[in-house]
């Protein structure tokens, strides 16, 4: 009767020593999400055009910015590319000769276009009367891939590992008009992040809680923020209900930001990344606050 005894000890603890070693190894490489995260909203857009490869460089070139956040569409031939509106917005966007929007082009859906067909357009020779300090420089709307392999490259240039806030740019109202739908969508953005290798210092950001839904479910292993507006009056508990899982972060309007906010997020081991904060009193009022980092459209405020 012994004998087996012994071999069935062996066994399970054979089992556990395997487990524990897998364990070990996938909380190796998650890689540590920075202690203050400071994120250049859409590169910089204060400073460069938005969601530019020349944007995210300068944003790098910040020592203190640790954070590359951005928007993604999707195109008429399924590529991934970095921009915000799902129309090509005349208030900055141009033809490649600077000349401006007419016809179906103004306001002309991005879903619409194949990305070849976007490269006939500037995003920055108009510059963006919003930001009067942007520079305004000849500006293409890049692949999610180019923009990732470029900001790669010049980070390490810089001695430097960028973590990426990136926002599925999605509306339950506009499936199939103007992106694909939550899945679809999500798979796109998430085959590019894992083959260029920087899951683990990514945040998929949505106000489409869909589509943070479908990836904790199929990527679980990849960080969400769930983006709350500035009319929000639902508790933590409440948004955390809402989506039927704890996002990594919550990521609300700063004008709803409050002490209590942050309290309650962090009770439910939730990080609170407050956007779009374009001031230093504003910034200095958050961090007093505690929150977790902060989302500037001027990473020199920093």
């Amino acid at each position: 009767m012994r004998k087996p005894l012994k071999i069935s000890l062996a066994i399970v603890s054979l089992i556990l020593a395997t487990t524990s070693c897998a364990v070990k190894k996938e909380r190796n490489t998650y890689v540590d999400f920075p202690k203050f995260s400071y994120e250049a909203h859409r590169g910089g857009r204060g400073l460069y055009p938005e969601n530019s490869i020349g944007g995210m460089k300068m944003s790098i070139d910040f020592p203190i910015v640790t954070t590359l956040e951005m928007d993604c569409h999707i195109t008429k031939d399924k590529k991934v590319v970095v921009y915000h509106d799902d129309f090509l917005n005349p208030k900055f966007v141009t033809y490649s000769d600077g000349l401006e929007l007419k016809g179906k082009d103004n306001k002309g859906l991005i879903y619409n276009y194949i990305y070849e067909q976007l490269q006939q357009f500037d995003l920055g020779l108009k510059g963006n009367v919003d930001f009067p300090q942007q520079r305004k420089i000849s500006t293409k709307i890049a692949l999610l891939s180019d923009l990732i392999d470029e900001a790669e490259k010049y980070a390490a240039s810089k001695g430097k590992k960028m973590f990426y806030n990136i926002e599925t740019k999605s509306n339950e109202k506009k499936d199939n008009v103007a992106h694909p739908e939550p899945k679809e969508f999500s798979d796109l953005m998430l085959k590019i992040i894992l083959d260029k290798g920087i899951d683990k210092r990514t945040v998929i950001q949505s106000f489409d809680k869909r589509t943070i839904q479908y990836i904790n479910k199929q990527y679980p292993t990849v960080r969400t923020s769930y983006l709350i507006d500035a009319k929000n009056t639902k508790t933590v508990k409440e948004l955390v209900e809402e989506l039927g899982f704890k996002p990594f972060i919550i990521s609300p309007n700063y004008k709803i930001v409050t002490e209590q906010f942050v309290k309650d997020a962090h009770a439910m081991g939730i990080k609170v990344l407050p956007w779009t904060v374009n001031t230093k009193e504003e910034i200095e009022k958050l961090k007093a606050l505690n929150v977790d980092g902060i989302i500037s459209d001027y990473p020199n405020l920093f």
